[in-house]
């Protein structure tokens, strides 16, 4: 924590490109993992990546370690990457001869929660950002409730509520 603060304030009072460059490189295998689990493509994980840092590196200025840790707040500059990133998306489909088949029982279950995870992530981009932070910062991010609420600066009880309601909604749209 200590040496976050000291990056964060070389950074704003001085330019240092050290300490961005420290930053970046503690954080970045970590977003990107968050990133990449969201979007299941390397170049787009890649290019929100750096999104993200350059959004964080411009905004540091206006960061606040006491509503959240470091780690957190880059998490959530990913999520509303991800977020708008997936207002964007146009759904791509691959032919299947691009598909290694190896047994047709697990190529259909494969099909099967590919489409099923479509479907989801498809109801979840439908709802309000900050419902989609939450889902994404618990389930991708594997945040527990209390991080995210005062990363979201919001009680506890109202980010559980907004999860579990959208947790119910998804289980009934998708018949599970």
């Amino acid at each position: 924590m200590e040496q976050e603060q000291q990056w964060v304030h070389k950074i704003v009072r001085h330019g240092s490109r050290g300490a961005a460059d420290a930053l970046v490189r503690t954080y970045y295998d970590d977003i990107y993992a968050y990133v990449y689990r969201q979007t299941g493509n390397r170049e787009d994980a890649l290019d929100l990546t750096q999104e993200c840092f350059l959004a964080a590196l411009r905004s540091l200025p206006s960061y606040q370690p006491q509503k959240a840790g470091l780690r957190t707040w880059l998490y959530h500059i990913a999520s509303h990457k991800i977020i708008d990133h997936r207002r964007k998306q146009k759904i791509q489909f691959l032919p299947v001869e691009d598909q290694a088949i190896t047994d047709s029982r697990d190529f259909t279950e494969e099909i099967q929660n590919r489409e099923m995870l479509r479907k989801a992530e498809e109801l979840v981009c439908g709802m309000e950002p900050q419902v989609q932070e939450v889902y994404r910062m618990r389930v991708y991010g594997e945040y527990p409730f209390a991080e995210i609420a005062k990363a979201l600066a919001q009680p506890e009880s109202k980010i559980k509520a907004q999860y579990y309601r959208l947790m119910a909604k998804i289980r009934k749209t998708l018949g599970t």
